[in-house]
Parts: C-alpha cells; sequence; structure tokens
C-alpha cells in the first residue's frame, strides 16, 4: 500500500469515527467519551502524515509510535462504546476492523523499520 493510499485510508477512518461520534446519544458521559474517540481517532490521520515526512528511520519509528498509540487509544473508547451499548453493534463493526487492520499495518511497518535500523547497526 502506498503512502498516499494509507494516507487517504486514515483521513477515511477519522471521517467514519466522526460519523460515529455525530450517532451517539447527547448525555454528558456519552459526549465526553465521544469527544476522547474523536480525539484519538482523527489524531491517527494526523499524525501519520506527520511520519510521511520522517527524515530518518528514527524519527520514522517516534512519529510511528504515536500513531500506533493513538490508534490503540481510538480501539480502547470504541470498546467502552461497545460495552455500554450505545450504537448498534453492527454499525460498530466496520470501524473496529478498520481500527484493527490499521493497527496491524503500524506495527508492521514499525518492525520493518525496526528490523532494518538493528541490521545497519551489527
Amino acid at each position: 500500500m502506498t503512502t498516499d493510499e494509507m494516507k487517504l485510508r486514515t483521513k477515511k477512518f477519522s471521517l467514519m469515527i466522526i460519523d460515529l461520534a455525530e450517532k451517539l446519544p447527547t448525555t454528558y458521559i456519552v459526549k465526553v467519551v465521544a469527544n476522547q474517540v474523536v480525539r484519538s481517532g482523527t489524531s491517527v490521520g494526523a499524525n501519520y502524515r506527520a511520519v510521511c515526512r520522517a527524515r530518518s528511520d528514527r524519527e520514522f519509528i517516534s512519529k510511528m509510535n504515536i500513531v500506533l498509540e493513538e490508534a490503540d487509544e481510538t480501539l480502547f473508547w470504541l470498546e467502552v462504546i461497545k460495552e455500554k451499548l450505545w450504537i448498534n453493534k453492527t454499525e460498530l463493526e466496520t470501524i473496529w476492523k478498520e481500527g484493527n487492520e490499521l493497527t496491524a499495518i503500524f506495527v508492521s511497518s514499525l518492525k520493518t523499520v525496526n528490523k532494518r535500523m538493528n541490521s545497519k547497526n551489527q
């Protein structure tokens, strides 16, 4: 998958998260959680763009770890939303699946670059 395709995919994920948040109930507590999932979910795409501008493997790893943390946090908030039954489970499935796939891609990218760095240092 190209960098541009990943930029588009992470942006679509952000939009999916925003769409989800707009469908949630409007109680105070739900708004707090919605704010958290929107912050972390949109941060995935925004920080991925920073990864694309990394000037070194070290910078790539540092920035990609931030993306990975945000993706993992988003999955946490999605779990909370699911367990609280604030939205239809089938609506969450697509977002959950995409979040997990993106997380797997980020982990794989980190492993590849870490391997390359370790082989250079030997």
